[in-house]
C-alpha cells in the first residue's frame, strides 16, 4: 500500500523517516480540536501505518500552541442546538474511536509528544498511546465534568489502565487540570523535558524504541494490554507462544550469538 500523501492544509499530516512515522494534528487555529475531518484523516493514516511493516514507532504531536483541545465544541455545540447531537457525535466518534482501536492494537509502539494544553479527548489521546513524553510546562485538563459529560476518545481506556479507578475518578471529577510533573508521578507520562527540548527528546526516545525488533514490540505490547483481563493459564500460554515466535526470528538469533560471544 502506498503511503498517503499529506497536503499542507490536511487536518492531520503524516511524515515518515525510516522506521519512525509522525502524525501531526494540523488544526492549529482551533488548537487541534477533533472534528469529523480530522477524525476521518486520523483513521485513514492509522490504517495505513498498521499494515506498514517497515514502521516500528508512531509519534503523535500537535502543530501550534497546543497538543489538542479535545472535541470541537463549536461543531458539537451547534449540533446540540439543532438537536442533531446523536448522528453528528456518533459519526465523529465512529471514526475517532476506530483510530484509537488501531493505535492500541497495532504491533508498533505509539508515542505521544505533548506540549501546551491537552484537554478532554486531547488528554485522552496523550494517554491512549503506549508511552507519552511531555514538555515540563504542559497542562492536562479533563474538562468533561465541567460541561456535564462523561469521558470519550479512549480517555478511560488509557487512564484507568494506568492509574486505577480511584485516581481516575479524581482526575475526571476533582481535577481542574494537572501538570506534566503530576502526570509523571502518576505514571501517565514516561518523561518530562524542557519545552525547547521536546522535539529533540521525542526523536531520541523514538529512535531508541525503534531499535527493538518487531517481534519484541508486537509480542510485548499484546501481552501487556491483555494481562489485566486474561486468566493466568491463558496468559502463560500466550507468553509461551509469543516468545517462541520471537525466538524463530533472525533478529533473535543474531542477538543471542552476539551475547554469547561476549560471555566467552
Amino acid at each position: 500500500m502506498t503511503a498517503p500523501i499529506s497536503l499542507p492544509d490536511d487536518p492531520a499530516l503524516l511524515r515518515i523517516d525510516g522506521p519512525i512515522a509522525t502524525i501531526t494534528l494540523n488544526r492549529p487555529t482551533a488548537y487541534n480540536s477533533i472534528n469529523l475531518a480530522i477524525a476521518q484523516k486520523l483513521e485513514q493514516l492509522a490504517a495505513y501505518l498498521e499494515g506498514a511493516d517497515d514502521i516500528k514507532v508512531l509519534v503523535i504531536e500537535g502543530e501550534g500552541r497546543a497538543f489538542s483541545a479535545g472535541g470541537d465544541l463549536q461543531t458539537i455545540g451547534a449540533a446540540a442546538e439543532a438537536g442533531t447531537v446523536t448522528p453528528v457525535v456518533g459519526e465523529l466518534l465512529k471514526h475517532y474511536h476506530a483510530f484509537i482501536e488501531i493505535i492500541r492494537r497495532m504491533p508498533k509502539i505509539s508515542l505521544s509528544s505533548v506540549h501546551g494544553s491537552a484537554a478532554g479527548a486531547g488528554m485522552g489521546l496523550a494517554f491512549i498511546t503506549d508511552l507519552c513524553i511531555a514538555a515540563d510546562d504542559a497542562k492536562f485538563t479533563p474538562a468533561y465534568a465541567k460541561i456535564g459529560v462523561s469521558p470519550d476518545g479512549g480517555s478511560t481506556v488509557g487512564i484507568v489502565g494506568t492509574v486505577g479507578s480511584r485516581r481516575a475518578l479524581q482526575i475526571f471529577l476533582a481535577e481542574d487540570n494537572f501538570t506534566a510533573q503530576q502526570a509523571y508521578e502518576w505514571g501517565l507520562v514516561a518523561k518530562t523535558v524542557p519545552a525547547a527540548e521536546l522535539k529533540a527528546a521525542t526523536r531520541q526516545l523514538a529512535e531508541r524504541l525503534a531499535q527493538n525488533p518487531p517481534a519484541a514490540i508486537a509480542g510485548t505490547k499484546s501481552l501487556v494490554y491483555q494481562a489485566a483481563t486474561t486468566p493466568v493459564k491463558q496468559q502463560l500460554d500466550a507468553e509461551e507462544h509469543k516468545i517462541i515466535m520471537a525466538m524463530n526470528t533472525e533478529e533473535f538469533r543474531a542477538a543471542v550469538k552476539k551475547f554469547t560471544s561476549k560471555s566467552k
